[in-house]
């Protein structure tokens, strides 16, 4: 399994084909699908052919930007993804970044401690201009996560959700972060 990175918590490594098992459980939790389905878990037909599949297909597509299986270091034990990409029809170096994390693995800094790795990595090693995030405004924890990272907030707006989802009717937010405002953070006195 080919590593990305290690952090000090963190192994982000390439998903394979035997890890559909992984994305099953981590979206068969109600509290980890809340604020991306509204609690329905994503079918085991759709994990295997589609979503798995698209993972493996960035390796294959793009050189630095993916999906990453993320599991501790200490345990070895799966504690959800990361991804770090362009959005459809965005600029490649304008990534998104994204996490999914088991519930187990919440209130931990894990979230925060593999997106700041990933942000890191995407302007030294990637040519990064700007990376965003977005969530539902009502997800006060992934806003945490974002702010945490270095992220400030850019917008409030209206997504369209397939389904409604309670909460959805407070908008969603965007964060982002420029690669002169990294800079900037990282020579603050107080950075870390």
């Amino acid at each position: 399994m080919k590593t990305l990175l290690t952090t000090r918590n963190l192994r982000l490594r390439y998903f394979t084909p035997q890890d559909a098992g992984l994305l099953f459980e981590l979206d068969a939790d109600p509290e980890v699908m809340r604020y991306i389905t509204g609690g329905p878990a994503t079918p085991w037909d759709e994990v295997e052919s589609d979503v798995l599949p698209a993972f493996l297909d960035y390796y294959r597509r793009t050189d630095g930007y993916g999906f990453w299986a993320a599991e501790r270091l200490d345990t070895g034990g799966f504690v959800g993804w990361f991804h770090f990409r362009p959005e459809q029809g965005a600029p490649s170096d304008v990534p998104e970044l994204g996490y999914r994390l088991r519930r187990s693995a919440w209130g931990q800094g894990l979230a925060t401690e593999g997106s700041v790795a990933l942000i890191d990595r995407g302007f030294t090693e990637l040519g990064v201009q700007r990376v965003t995030a977005s969530t539902m405004a009502v997800n006060t924890a992934s806003r945490r996560v974002m702010e945490k990272a270095g992220m400030r907030l850019v917008r409030h707006f209206v997504a369209d959700w397939p389904v409604a989802i309670p909460g959805d009717e407070h908008g969603d937010v965007e964060y982002a972060i420029t690669r002169a405002q990294w800079q900037n953070d990282r020579q603050a006195p107080d950075h870390t």
